[in-house]
């Protein structure tokens, strides 16, 4: 997938008038944030667990290279194998390899943000091996040929008779008169065209949401059971995984678990939480004859010791973008490359450069909701404001806004002038809007009055209310 996040301002501009994006995305608005907000409150001791899953990251973090040669360890001790890849076309490479060394024609897939981030499915058509992908979200986009819009709902973006389209143009085989009224009907037809691929699959390719380095084992969730099918049925199983997926222990993978479902979905549990340790056994009734990792870098090891080390805490589970007033207004595919929303605005400038997704970090209210209800407790906020630092130390962020910056810092040093000319443009805009207490429209502002009103300033400023209330103090 080719970024353009360099083109937010206008793909979000574009997100704005989608009528159809925006009636897809009302029905999303409340959907996620109520249901977790209803399994938190079932469970006491939810504070207690972001503490706790913090407390395994931050451990992890801090000795990733002892976990990942134990996890290496245990994968060869169960007969599979590790493939250490450094950046994108390593990890491309790896997985052709391997699909070659069985003659793989036809590849199935379960969802994966790392396979969407090194562009797999693309790369195996190229070289003639047909790509599945088996969830159906991600088949939705995969007919629609389009990058998902959300980590967890791909389609979240479409509505059901923008599905209903894309069945009827690919499933060409089937009746052309046949009823697709209702998403059941539309699940029944998606597994009644998948269920001959995934028998005829010479090799499954999947995610991973943990990687246990005590067991070796890789641990996927999903609703639908198509990974299990994915991992099971093929002759060759792929994991593919970046770094940061590792947890030492089973335990501390279940303490994650815990979290997980809760924030992404509501649900106390995904329907389907599978364990995979190695390549099938004498004995085993089914399961892979080859097990193969393909482990990840690219950038996430740049990112230890550093001021985004604690982006690496991410358990992908959407929450904060479910809850970001920027992604629920202008949509996934605004931002421009795999990772939307505020995980998105930290995480893609670490991997693609701030000179590609320097708008990323600015696409921000900061109400910090985003950090508020992330199970891992990551600072996106903080952040996403070194993203800025930054982007202005490289002299990347527009020309007029360093030079607007420039100018309030200049009066800034001058507290009186500042009192006077900030003093005097409340007490203009003050009168200005006294009829309707806001702005549709403001010179300099067009960015914001563009989609929202600005309130009109009301009564006196800070500074002088924090004035009289320090003299009322010191006067008792």
């Amino acid at each position: 997938m080719q970024p353009t996040s360099r083109a937010f301002q206008a793909n979000a501009r574009a997100g704005l008038a989608n009528d159809t994006l925006q009636k897809a995305l009302a029905m999303a608005r409340t959907g996620f944030p109520l249901k977790r907000a209803e399994a938190v409150a079932r469970l006491p001791e939810f504070e207690d667990l972001r503490e706790a899953g913090r407390a395994i990251k931050d451990h992890t973090l801090a000795h990733l290279d002892f976990y990942l040669e134990r996890y290496e360890r245990n994968v060869l001790v169960s007969g599979g194998q590790v493939h250490w890849v450094r950046n994108a076309e390593e990890a491309r490479a790896a997985v052709l390899a391997i699909c070659r060394s069985v003659g793989a024609k036809t590849v199935t897939k379960g969802k994966s943000m790392v396979a969407e981030e090194i562009a797999l499915n693309d790369f195996l058509e190229a070289n003639e091996i047909t790509a599945v992908e088996t969830d159906l979200g991600e088949y939705i986009i995969q007919l629609r040929h389009e990058p998902p819009s959300h980590i967890i709902a791909p389609a979240i973006h479409l509505v059901k008779e923008q599905v209903a389209d894309a069945f009827r143009a690919a499933h060409t085989e089937l009746d052309p008169a046949r009823v697709l009224a209702d998403p059941r009907q539309m699940c029944d037809e998606a597994r009644e065209v998948l269920r001959p691929r995934f028998l005829a699959a010479d090799v499954g390719i999947t995610g991973a949401n943990f990687l246990v380095a005590e067991t070796g084992s890789s641990i996927i969730v999903t609703n639908e059971g198509n990974g299990d099918l994915t991992q099971t049925l093929p002759r060759v199983h792929i994991v593919m995984a970046s770094l940061e997926k590792i947890v030492p222990t089973l335990e501390d993978a279940a303490t994650l678990l815990r979290l997980l479902a809760r924030s992404a979905t509501g649900q106390e549990f995904s329907s389907y939480t599978t364990v995979s340790t190695g390549p099938r056994r004498p004995g085993d009734l089914d399961g892979p004859e080859q097990y193969h990792v393909v482990l990840l870098d690219n950038g996430r090891s740049e990112l230890l010791g550093g001021e985004f080390q604690d982006m690496l805490r991410c358990i992908r589970c959407a929450a904060c973008m479910n809850h970001c007033p920027v992604y629920s207004a202008v949509g996934g595919h605004a931002y421009g490359w795999v990772y939307p929303g505020p995980m998105g605005a930290v995480l893609t400038p670490s991997l693609i450069g701030i000179g590609e997704a320097g708008h990323l970090p600015n696409a921000s209210t900061f109400c910090g909701r985003c950090e508020s209800v992330c199970p891992m407790k990551i600072p996106l906020p903080r952040m996403m404001r070194h993203w800025r630092e930054r982007e202005f130390a490289q002299r990347l962020s527009p020309k007029a806004y360093r030079s607007g910056l420039s100018l309030w810092a200049w009066v800034a040093r001058r507290p009186a002038l500042y009192r006077v000319a900030f003093g005097l443009a409340g007490r203009v805009l003050g009168w200005a809007g006294r009829r309707r207490g806001r702005f549709r429209s403001l010179p300099l502002a067009r960015g914001w009055t563009l989609v929202r009103d600005m309130p009109a300033p009301e009564g006196r400023t800070f500074h002088s209310l924090w004035a009289q209330r320090q003299k009322a103090g010191s006067g008792r």
